[in-house]
């Protein structure tokens, strides 16, 4: 300000200009729940979503069923594989319209597209349908993983990455980034600042699957794992904070 002797510092700006926001199902459930969407938590992400929103990312949100039903869970108690597999993509779908009508409240357009035809709730997948939503600004809640069994919504998320050029996949989880253990059962698990995607594969790193984790190296798509429990995550990231695990090609190990 003129007269004071002070220098006015420009607040940074985000580093990411499209993101996919990978959310498993399980985020939904909240601290109490073991089941079903806990709608203060999904009011919650909405709220983080709409920060970074606000800051005029486009934000594209790939979602899980893991809350309502894991397909290869299922599998193992006796269901067929593949009907186990589109069961878990309807609950992903469940979860895209709660995620939906939180953001709506919040005054944020939103749409969501499925992997699955259901025209009364869900527009198609047509990446440049979803990437015309996002350069409008419209949040994109993309549903049913891929459409077809035998693939994780984690490899949903690396492929839609690509698919919409996205520049970054953030990994929300119940931690702050990649151990070197389960920090829940292990103490002495350390957190690793910066991985390579050949360092996740050969460290047998629980990230992503392999099939999810090699589309990313493919397409040079970088990954940060995070918190998402953490107040403010989403948009530490996009700032260009260090928090979480980054993964690339430049990983230093540590």
């Amino acid at each position: 300000m003129a007269g004071t002797g002070l220098v006015e510092t420009e607040e940074p700006g985000p580093i990411y200009s499209r993101i996919i926001l990978k959310l498993s199902g399980e985020a939904l459930l909240g601290h109490q729940s073991t089941f079903g969407i806990h709608h203060g938590t999904v009011r919650r992400i909405a709220q983080e979503i709409g920060k970074v929103h606000a800051r005029g990312v486009e934000v594209a949100v790939v979602i899980g069923g893991g809350n309502i039903v894991r397909g290869v869970q299922a599998s193992t108690e006796g269901l067929d594989r593949v009907a186990a597999d589109y069961m878990g993509m309807l609950a992903t779908v469940i979860n895209a319209l709660a995620l939906r009508d939180a953001l709506e409240r919040l005054d944020l357009q939103t749409r969501v597209q499925s992997a699955i035809a259901m025209q009364q709730v869900a527009e198609p997948f047509i990446p440049r349908r979803a990437i015309r939503h996002l350069e409008k600004g419209r949040v994109v809640i993309l549903a049913a993983g891929t459409g077809n069994p035998f693939f994780t919504t984690d490899t949903t998320a690396a492929l839609r990455a690509a698919e919409i050029g996205a520049d970054v996949l953030l990994k929300a989880t119940k931690v702050d980034g990649i151990y070197t253990a389960d920090p829940l059962k292990d103490p002495a698990a350390t957190r690793l600042h910066h991985l390579s995607y050949m360092d996740v594969l050969n460290r047998h790193l629980e990230v992503m699957d392999n099939t999810a984790l090699t589309l990313c190296m493919d397409n040079g798509m970088p990954i940060i794992v995070f918190n998402l429990l953490a107040e403010g995550s989403i948009e530490r990231v996009v700032l260009g904070e260090d928090i979480g695990t980054r993964v690339d090609f430049q990983g230093e190990g540590s």
